[in-house]
């Protein structure tokens, strides 16, 4: 089988994960609504997904592309993808075991107990966590299932940009989150150039940044009220050349810009999402990046992991 990750193998693996993961809505919204006069925006709303994010489809395409040992799967996380490797593992009837570090939300950690899974908590950061999964991996003989730099990951996420390219084609641009990287590496290679795609990462924990500005994943801080779903150390190796020649830029936002992008999406549109989930509308938001009159723009809001509604003032 071949080993790129390209429309042909997310095709395939969108028909694989397709019995496990939910076609999620699009919602069209005058820019007005939102703050951004002139601009038609449309909203993916990936926070309505098994699990409570994008993680479902790489969680699944890791344990159905994959040949899962009798010791099941192991997987570190900042909680999403713990949730969805454990979701997906008790709809496969696979043991998994968790490790998340003491930054993951109480939400996020709920899920993972929810679904079954052995949860491990442990560590202040995702690196540490991802250390202690490592070792356990070692000795249990455990599938490890990385959040975002496995091939599997980022087929499962790229289908993400074929459910929306199908739903709203045209788009002229698409703001996604960055983390590790596996979800816009997986959507910008979908779409190869076809539509501008924005990432949209905290200046707290600003992986791509500083990755582009070296020429390669390089550590960057790993910090933020975002940190349990956008700060690893650094983006994937495999995500990175797909970065390089399918992101258009990379655009920074505070932690105040998350804030606001979250009670935004509450009050004009009574959608929760996590900090994570809500940073792609806060480039938006921001003017981190200015749209065009009349230009046809798309936010993934990519989590809804959070039990806070009242976001302040």
């Amino acid at each position: 089988m071949s080993s790129a990750i390209d429309r042909d193998a997310i095709d395939a693996t969108a028909v694989t994960i397709a019995p496990y993961v939910r076609v999620t809505p699009v919602v069209a919204v005058d820019g007005a609504d939102l703050g951004v006069a002139g601009v038609p925006i449309v909203l993916k709303l990936e926070q309505l997904q098994h699990s409570g994010s994008f993680k479902a489809r790489g969680a699944f395409a890791n344990l159905l592309l994959r040949q899962i040992p009798a010791a099941g799967v192991v997987a570190a996380s900042g909680g999403n993808h713990g949730a969805a490797v454990a979701y997906a593992a008790m709809r496969r009837g696979v043991a998994a075991k968790i490790f998340v570090p003491t930054i993951s939300s109480p939400a996020k950690i709920e899920r993972i107990r929810g679904y079954g899974a052995d949860l491990v908590v442990t560590g202040e950061l995702y690196a540490e966590a991802f250390a202690e999964s490592q070792k356990w991996a070692a000795t249990s003989g455990a599938l490890p299932v990385h959040a975002y730099d496995q091939r599997e990951t980022l087929l499962g996420q790229g289908t993400l940009g074929r459910e929306l390219a199908a739903q709203m084609p045209g788009i002229d641009t698409v703001l996604v989150s960055i983390g590790g990287g596996g979800l816009i590496g997986g959507i910008a290679a979908w779409y190869r150039g076809t539509t501008r795609i924005v990432g949209v990462e905290p200046e707290a924990a600003p992986t791509l940044t500083e990755a582009l500005k070296a020429g390669r994943p390089v550590d960057a801080p790993a910090g933020g009220m975002a940190a349990d779903s956008l700060a690893p150390r650094h983006v994937g190796e495999l995500m990175f050349p797909i970065a390089q020649a399918y992101v258009d830029r990379v655009v920074l936002v505070s932690d105040e810009d998350i804030r606001r992008a979250q009670r935004v999406l509450w009050e004009s549109l009574h959608i929760v999402a996590e900090p994570g989930g809500a940073a792609a509308l806060a480039g938006l938001l921001s003017d981190g990046y200015r749209p065009v009159a009349g230009e046809r723009v798309a936010v993934v809001i990519s989590g809804g992991n959070t039990t806070a509604v009242d976001f302040g003032r």
